[in-house]
């Protein structure tokens, strides 16, 4: 039987974007779970790029460049949000023969798998009573704050995840019929 088929989402909550991140770290690798999430909320990276990475990418940086894998396009990664949590993983979870940074558990030679990732956020996802988490959660996560945290720059933000229309970027960063319904009720320029 197949993954099922879910409408990944934001979350849109910060107290609830907090207890997921809670919930993560209380798993047998929790830290590298953590941080796998911190890096796709901070920096909007998808999944495939952000397992991809190697300690050597991020070991005593602030910042970093990698090559997208599906875009195939330069991105600076600004690492300084990240630094205390990458140092802590480092130093007391991460397995030190692997160049990976987040290697697979079985084989430390390999990184570790989407999939993988994608079954340890549904187990937070089914405990907490979500319905809506994927891999792109976490992309979409940024995606909705940074526009809620730069005053809507939704140019900047289709830069940086290397959109071509403005169109995708919104229903990517989940600004749906509810936000804009929510805007317009309180909405009076005679104000």
């Amino acid at each position: 039987m197949g993954q099922k088929m879910i409408n990944v989402k934001p979350i849109k909550d910060k107290e609830l974007l907090n207890q997921f991140g809670k919930e993560l770290k209380k798993g047998k690798h929790g830290k590298r779970d953590y941080l796998v999430m911190a890096i796709g909320i901070k920096t909007g990276l998808r999944i495939s790029d952000i397992l991809n990475l190697k300690v050597s990418d991020v070991k005593n940086k602030i910042q970093t460049e990698i090559v997208e894998i599906k875009t195939g396009k330069k991105r600076t990664l600004h690492l300084k949000s990240l630094t205390s949590n990458i140092i802590d993983y480092l130093n007391t979870e991460h397995s030190a023969e692997s160049e990976w940074l987040f290697p697979s558990p079985t084989d430390s030679s390999r990184q570790l798998a989407s999939h993988q990732y994608y079954k340890i956020l549904q187990k937070v996802a089914d405990n907490l009573g979500l319905d809506y988490i994927g891999t792109h959660t976490l992309r979409k996560t940024f995606s909705y704050f940074f526009l809620k945290q730069n005053k809507g720059d939704i140019v900047t933000l289709m830069k940086i995840l290397n959109h071509s229309s403005q169109a995708v970027t919104l229903r990517y960063a989940g600004i749906e019929e509810e936000d804009i319904k929510a805007k317009l009720e309180d909405f009076d320029p005679f104000k």
